[in-house]
């Protein structure tokens, strides 16, 4: 299972991945007038990302080797960037255009504001340690600022007549989701340190957890875009 995780990892990962936001592109006509085609944008960014997020791969002896010696010889920066901010920062505007409760619509709005705010001070001041580690205290309230926008929107559903056809919005999958997924990789963020350390034991773990969970969260995308109506509303 470890030379297989080695081996395909980034492989299988980056498969399901592509295979949500072709999807969505093939079907970008259908949501075109609503605001999933936001997310759709939001799939080819995180697969264009993903992709170049690999560039570490071509550092030693390979055609980016003038990298060597640099501080972008490590990912954590990059991935820091597009994911643990870009992304909160995605969805905290796609849930601003979902809301329909202005309370909740400020709460995100600011709350996000807060976050990429507080998100740069602390980089700044962390320097360093930005190209070297992950910041768990970024990680931790961005999952913060998902379960906020996740948690309206389920209250929003529960108490309106879309109760009666939540199965068929695809705001529900992805908002299930994307719940589930923070929910299950946010606890790994206390653990880094194995993570720094080498710890071949916990990174195969850690691996499975994430491929795991990725797997489940893109093909949930991909069967939302195609089994889904659009909203009623026009965005």
């Amino acid at each position: 299972m470890n030379a297989f995780l080695l081996e395909y990892y980034n492989t299988i990962t980056f498969s399901i991945e592509s295979l949500a936001a072709f999807t969505g592109l093939l079907l970008y006509k259908k949501y075109k007038q609503t605001a999933a085609k936001y997310f759709i944008w939001f799939l080819v960014y995180l697969s264009v990302c993903d992709l170049s997020n690999t560039y570490v791969h071509y550092i030693k002896d390979g055609f980016l080797s003038f990298l060597e010696g640099t501080v972008f010889i490590k990912n954590f920066w990059w991935a820091t960037l597009y994911w643990k901010i870009g992304a909160i920062m995605f969805f905290s505007f796609y849930y601003n255009s979902i809301l329909t409760n202005e309370k909740f619509k400020r709460i995100v709005k600011y709350s996000s504001y807060s976050f990429l705010v507080f998100s740069i001070i602390y980089i700044l001041f962390n320097w360093d340690d930005y190209f070297n580690l992950f910041f768990p205290i970024i990680s931790i309230l961005g999952a913060i600022i998902i379960f906020l926008c996740t948690a309206f929107y389920f209250f929003e559903i529960l108490s309106s007549e879309k109760i009666l056809t939540f199965y068929k919005s695809i705001n529900f999958y992805i908002s299930a989701a994307i719940f589930i997924w923070w929910l299950i990789i946010t606890p790994l963020v206390f653990y880094d340190i194995y993570n720094s350390h080498y710890d071949w034991n916990f990174i195969f773990l850690k691996w499975q957890i994430y491929l795991f969970a990725n797997i489940v969260m893109y093909l949930t995308f991909t069967f939302a875009l195609i089994f889904c109506k659009p909203e009623a509303d026009k965005q």
